[in-house]
């Protein structure tokens, strides 16, 4: 067990990440704590691991995501102090949206940059996210009164490095409608050797230019407080793929998610254009999400009396939006399904099924489902900020929720426009089979002789 993994939010994405690793790598052990309470995970994982994880002559790697504050984790145990020492970051908290300026904990951020002080390696999921914390540091640390630290993304800068989130597509040929049997096809690709593919830059990065001119705009921000062919629906097939979205397994049944009654679940066959536009929203039920924006858009699409059917998917915390209930009531019979699906297959499902994914997000520094969604056939539709002009072409983003509107609208009026479409930018880089080559080189070191 060379290899040591900890994760002290194992769940979503970070659950994702190191269950891949762990099935991948021969000689690792991984230790982790439930997804629950994240600040509480962040304040006191690394007392709790220190205490929990053996000690062990074996340990010749560490790898961690950027909840864990490594810097307590290494002073409390001198002897992982030693290891390689990986970060993986996710998400960071530089940048992370808040209501209010003045709820943001300093803390966070403050103990992510000290863990990049004490790594030997940090790993970002997205240029952006790699970029937004490196040159946010500075204005980060003027929160300090006095005394403040200086020249700390020169000493961080040289030990980072960008590897995307590697997602695992699965299977998913028997959920797929048939007027996607062409992107199906493009797709299955992605489960082979995806080998050079993860160092070539994406056709719309090299038409915006480098990394640096993509972000060039971080200096100009305030702080932190500053103020497909298509097919006949009337096929068996289709029929039988729809009406098994619309009558998922008693999984999908439970609290976490819920089926909505539809007197137009089912296609009655004939043209594309007859079934209602499906729009899917499949992200966490909290704030920096932006819900709010999303059932605006939803409800003014209602109001010019345009037919649509929606499932908001989404995992639930502690504290739920109360748009949320609102929205569902508003929504009537529109809604397909509401709420979490605890079943993969279930929830890839009902993104084979959808046509359009949306993301409305203030925060987003990857973007799994959006990916997932796209891999399932859905046309996205991005704001032009954040990580998404990193990973979709500029057709794929809108800037304003008005333009985000009006292609909904348009949608409407013809989903058999969506229904033809086949995705124009590239999943191979963000793919397991791309990727697993780059951490595995990670991960491997030789040992060390002060060991």
């Amino acid at each position: 067990m060379s290899v040591l993994i900890i994760e002290a939010f194992y769940g979503g994405s970070h659950k994702q990440l190191v269950d891949l690793l762990q099935e991948d790598l021969e000689n690792c052990v991984l230790y982790t704590l439930p997804a629950k309470k994240w600040h509480w995970r962040a304040r006191t994982s690394a007392l709790y691991f220190s205490q929990n994880i053996p000690m062990s002559e074996h340990y010749r790697i560490l790898f961690a995501s950027s909840v864990l504050n490594l810097t307590e984790l290494v002073a409390l145990r001198s002897d992982l102090g030693k290891l390689k020492k990986i970060l993986y970051f996710h998400e960071n908290q530089l940048v992370y949206p808040v209501k209010k300026c003045k709820e943001r904990d300093f803390q966070y951020g403050y103990n992510q940059i000290l863990s990049c002080l004490v790594a030997d390696v940090v790993v970002f999921n997205s240029v952006f996210n790699m970029e937004s914390f490196l040159t946010n540091i500075g204005k980060f640390m003027k929160l300090i009164p006095d005394h403040r630290p200086k020249d700390l993304e020169s000493i961080i800068r040289p030990k980072c490095q960008v590897i995307y989130f590697p997602l695992r597509f699965p299977d998913v040929s028997r959920f797929m409608p048939k007027h996607k049997t062409r992107h199906l096809q493009k797709m299955l690709n992605l489960q082979g050797d995806g080998s050079a593919a993860s160092t070539v830059s994406l056709p719309f990065q090299r038409e915006q230019g480098s990394s640096e001119n993509l972000l060039k705009s971080f200096d100009a921000e305030p702080g932190p407080c500053d103020v497909a062919q298509e097919e006949n629906l009337g096929s068996s097939f289709m029929q039988e793929s729809y009406l098994k979205t619309c009558n998922l397994s008693k999984n999908s049944s439970s609290p976490h998610g819920e089926k909505e009654p539809n007197p137009h679940d089912s296609p009655r066959g004939g043209d594309a254009q007859l079934r209602p536009l499906h729009i899917v929203w499949p992200h966490r039920w909290e704030h920096d999400k932006d819900p709010e924006s999303f059932f605006k858009v939803l409800m003014h699409l209602k109001d010019l009396r345009l037919n649509f059917h929606v499932s908001v998917l989404g995992e639930t915390f502690t504290d739920v939006p109360d748009i949320f209930s609102e929205s569902k009531k508003a929504l009537g019979s529109s809604v397909l399904h509401w709420g979490y699906l605890p079943s993969r297959d279930d929830y890839f499902h009902v993104l084979c099924m959808a046509d359009v994914v949306v993301s409305t997000a203030k925060h987003e520094f990857f973007g799994v489902a959006m990916l997932e969604a796209v891999y399932c056939g859905c046309y996205p539709l991005c704001p032009k900020d954040l990580v998404y002009p990193e990973i979709f072409p500029a057709e794929y983003l809108y800037s304003t929720p008005e333009q985000l509107s009006k292609r909904l609208q348009n949608f409407c009026k013809r989903p058999d426009i969506v229904r033809k479409h086949l995705y124009k930018g590239e999943m191979t880089p963000f793919s397991w089979a791309a990727l697993h080559g780059k951490f595995r080189s990670l991960l491997t070191t030789e040992p060390r002789e002060d060991l």
